[in-house]
């Protein structure tokens, strides 16, 4: 297993002492960033950003030459995978991800290929290569994909909507058909996955995002079932010290117990939930990450710092715990009050390392 200059996150997860709280951004690399923008511009559109590895890494180390974070996380998309299969993605301005061709019939989702990682995603994985080179083992390098069923509400649907009807009927009606289109998905992420470990990804993450709009029984059978899949598939196909998994579902506070036996490493919280609570409910035996509410980050630079406070102190004493925002980082932040978050979490998180303490302390 490779060695790193700052190996905070790693040993977080993992409940060892750390130094200070580690902490990353989702959406880290992105449009809060005025040099992410020229690059993005540079590029012409969002699909070619993400397809372009040179331009893809340059964005990944943005954030990091700006803040002391703690890892860096692959600039691509969760709807990679959908593209892939062919369903034509592309993004508009205002409106965000839509499919050219979403799944409409049985014959569209019996013919789904699941794509060869190499093949299809391969800029994916050369993205990865060049910034863990580039890297040069000073942090980690996190990979991700999106969850089958948020993936399957995209390519139902075709773009993301807040009723997500469709699925909704497929689930009522078509279960059966339904629970096809998710097994080729466990497939395609587990693979996609396993080739971003091998090309150099240390710590992976899976993103469920709309999990949070399901019932606890479809919840467990259509989106916690396909996860469990594809973190025992990743775990068959490493052997011994299989990286570690994030499993983040959005507004899924309630199912932390069921999240926990899911085989993951670490829970990825929103805002919603006290940090203290999810400690208690999972026996602190998985690391958790989380969660500041991304809109703390356009109050002053003295509401960030207390709210930072008020964030370590749920979570208490001890590692265990990855900083994080409840969600993305919105595009409306100001970078300096990145700056601040980022400071403070380390400023206020700071104790002395004893390296003889137990694990779980």
């Amino acid at each position: 297993m490779m060695e790193f200059k700052n190996d905070r996150l790693l040993r977080a997860i993992r409940h060892q002492p750390v130094d200070m709280t580690p902490v990353w951004i989702m959406r880290q690399a992105g449009r809060y960033l005025p040099e992410y923008r020229a690059t993005r511009q540079k590029a012409g559109n969002f699909m070619t950003l993400c397809k372009t590895p040179e331009l893809a890494c340059e964005v990944t180390l943005q954030p990091l030459a700006r803040f002391p974070l703690d890892a860096a996380i692959v600039f691509s998309d969760i709807l990679t995978i959908p593209d892939a299969m062919g369903l034509g993605l592309h993004f508009i301005e205002g409106e965000g991800p839509v499919f050219e061709r979403p799944l409409r019939s049985e014959w569209d989702i019996q013919n789904l290929a699941i794509p060869d990682p190499e093949i299809s995603l391969r800029y994916v994985l050369d993205t990865i290569r060049m910034i863990t080179h580039e890297l040069a083992g000073k942090i980690p390098l996190i990979g991700f994909c999106g969850s089958p069923w948020t993936l399957a509400t995209y390519m139902i649907e075709g773009r993301a909507n807040k009723s997500f009807s469709m699925i909704q009927a497929m689930l009522q009606q078509q279960s059966q058909l339904l629970r096809t289109l998710l097994h080729k998905l466990a497939e395609a992420v587990s693979m996609h996955l396993y080739a971003q470990i091998k090309a150099g990804a240390q710590v992976v993450m899976i993103f469920d995002t709309w999990g949070g709009m399901l019932n606890t029984a479809d919840y467990q059978a259509y989106s916690l079932h396909y996860i469990q899949q594809i973190i025992a598939n990743l775990t068959a196909k490493q052997g011994a010290s299989p990286v570690p998994v994030i499993l983040f579902t959005k507004a899924g506070g309630q199912w932390l117990e069921l999240m926990a036996h899911s085989g993951c490493d670490v829970i990825g919280v929103d805002w919603l939930v006290n940090l203290g609570h999810a400690r208690q409910r999972v026996d602190n035996k998985i690391a958790l990450q989380g969660n500041l509410n991304p809109d703390i980050l356009c109050q002053t630079e003295e509401v960030i710092r207390a709210e930072v406070a008020r964030v370590l102190a749920e979570y208490g004493v001890g590692s265990g715990h990855i900083f994080n925002l409840g969600h993305g980082i919105t595009p409306n932040v100001p970078p300096e009050h990145v700056a601040v978050l980022v400071d403070a979490v380390h400023t206020l998180s700071q104790r002395p390392l004893n390296l003889n303490a137990t694990s779980r302390e």
